[in-house]
């Protein structure tokens, strides 16, 4: 008699290998729509640079052109050059050295990223102004009557903007380079020092090599940075390629020659991650020393010690307690408006998108970083990487780029609607905000991404395969194991998309539906009126909100890297 228990059982054993199949490239789609989403404003934009334009390319290839790629080369290379010595050294003089406020400087100097370019651009124009206490406490002084009696510098310049941005972006430098620096092997600075190499050479030859990458990397993203502004280049009178698509779109009237500047800009972008990436392409350093030591440090006393204290105290005054402190003086003159309408409007739009774009944004890097977990295949590294540039791309030309196939959409389902019911559905994706929540999720899908991606891979894969074998399908392995496990990873991702979306101005100003403001562009139109302290409240709020992740990144950084060299230590 023929034995059918075999079939039967070969059945019953395909039939979940055959649906955990399924699930398996329902995730892989999954990653493969995130990534065109991702990629379709850089197409629309690409498509619509190539269209005619008429005279207008010409002129801009003539006079704008040339005149703003010069000027965004020389601000990126004056930031450039103070954010790698802020950073770098700042860094350094915490991680190598001993002196008193050593603890408290480790992590205070990554506050002034709380603080968005813009909104210092603004303070320090109060400040530096003839009109302000600088200059006003300078004559007061030396009996000055007129600003010809005495020279000042332009606030209002490249300086000023290179000045600004410095103070301001110099955390990226700081915070990758101090990493590195900790992760450093101790052994090999130890060998240093017996060939008598002194804490000068010891940093030149030794530690700084060994960073490069890190610091690269530091540069790098704050020159993208650097380049999305738009805040702060238009208060300073400062014309970037930024600008220079923002006022050919806005004040030409021209959409397709300022998504053929975009074009220009985005190649530029493309062409500084490929140095960033070229730079560093053979560049692996290893620790092979599994002893954990503490980094050999300088003990510093005196005036040495009253130097570094001053040399890292210098940029928390100047990239967050002075325009700190200003923000506070100005919006304490009118915490009345705390509940005016437009106060009250602002900070509800900007709070109901911030929260939207967050969530979606985390829940899509997710979705994209299982993919690559269930399916690690070329594939889902590719939507991986591409779904990772959207960063890199200014808020300027992602919102040309996004304007294009949503408002051909809208358009076509009003004129459907006006077809078939009658009645107009107006715009449904640009007019409603919509626009502003998917320019948020592409700019910000890397920040999320990051952090879940660093959070699962210390999960280790035996627990998927133990799960997968008790029944559960990919997606309840994801919701019932990985999820509580990386919660506290999914809420920092979480703050820090949160806030990034709080404070972005770029898209904002040109994605907001009509008569809509957020915190970003009220505090934008009442600097561009000259009535900076109208803006003082809502700049101070943003300021405060962004403290938050400032300071939990720090604390968080600086905990992990205890508890790595508790864990070597033990080992």
């Amino acid at each position: 008699m023929t034995d059918l228990s075999h079939p039967l059982r070969s059945d019953a054993a395909q039939a979940p290998r055959s649906a955990a199949t399924r699930s398996d490239r329902l995730w892989t789609l999954a990653g493969v729509i995130v990534a065109a989403l991702t990629l379709l404003p850089v197409l629309s934009l690409a498509l619509l640079a190539a269209q005619p334009t008429g005279d207008v390319w010409t002129h801009l290839v003539g006079t704008v052109l040339p005149r703003s790629l010069w000027t965004t080369f020389l601000l990126m290379a004056g930031v450039g050059a103070l954010t790698l010595t802020l950073g770098v050294g700042t860094a350094w003089l915490v991680t190598m050295c001993r002196f008193p406020g050593r603890a408290f400087f480790d992590w205070a100097l990554l506050v002034p990223l709380a603080v968005p370019t813009y909104i210092i651009a603004y303070t320090y124009v109060e400040i530096l102004d003839y009109t302000g206490p600088v200059q006003s406490v300078i004559r007061a002084i030396f009996g000055f009557t007129t600003s010809r009696d005495y020279w000042f510098p332009e606030v209002r310049s490249l300086g000023g903007a290179i000045f600004v941005m410095g103070f301001v972006l110099y955390p990226y430098v700081y915070l990758t380079t101090r990493a590195s620096f900790l992760l450093q092997s101790a052994c090999a600075l130890d060998v240093s020092r017996t060939l008598g190499a002194g804490p000068m050479r010891l940093f030149f030859r030794v530690a700084l090599p060994l960073a490069r990458p890190a610091i690269v990397v530091g540069v790098s993203l704050a020159l993208m940075e650097c380049l999305n502004d738009i805040g702060a280049v238009t208060f300073f009178g400062v014309q970037t390629m930024t600008f220079s698509v923002y006022d050919t779109w806005i004040n030409r009237s021209s959409l397709a020659g300022a998504s053929q500047l975009a074009v220009a800009m985005l190649a530029l972008v493309f062409a500084l991650l490929w140095i960033e990436r070229h730079a560093r392409r053979r560049q692996r350093f290893h620790v092979t020393s599994s002893r954990y030591q503490a980094l050999p440090g300088y003990r510093l006393g005196g005036a040495r010690a009253l130097g570094a204290m001053i040399a890292c105290a210098v940029p928390i005054l100047v990239g967050f307690v002075f325009p700190a402190m200003l923000l506070a003086d100005y919006a304490s003159r009118r915490l009345d408006e705390l509940t005016s309408p437009a106060l009250v409007s602002a900070m509800t739009n900007t709070l109901t998108l911030s929260v939207i774009a967050s969530l979606m944004t985390v829940v899509i890097a997710i979705v994209l970083v299982f993919a690559q977990r269930v399916r690690h295949n070329a594939l889902t590294r590719v939507c991986g990487r591409i779904a990772a540039i959207g960063y890199a791309i200014p808020g300027t030309v992602l919102a040309v780029g996004i304007l294009i196939p949503l408002a051909r959409f809208d358009n076509m389902v009003d004129a459907f609607a006006r077809s078939t019911f009658g009645v107009s559905t107006g715009l449904l994706l640009v007019g409603t905000g919509t626009a502003l929540v998917y320019a948020y999720m592409v700019r910000f899908l890397a920040v999320a991404h990051g952090q879940i991606e660093g959070g699962l891979g210390k999960v280790t894969p035996h627990l998927d395969m133990a799960a997968r074998t008790l029944g559960r399908t990919s997606g309840k392995v994801l919701w019932e194991v990985h999820v509580p496990m990386i919660r506290p990873v999914l809420l920092t991702a979480l703050l820090l998309a949160f806030v990034d979306c709080m404070k972005e101005l770029p898209a904002t100003i040109l994605l907001r539906p009509f008569n809509f403001e957020t915190l970003a562009t009220t505090v934008y139109n009442a600097a561009s009126r000259e009535a900076f302290g109208d803006g003082a409240l809502p700049a101070l709020v943003i300021v405060l909100v962004g403290l938050v992740p400032a300071i939990l990144l720090a604390r968080t950084s600086a905990r992990s890297f205890r508890d790595r060299g508790s864990a070597r230590q033990a080992g």
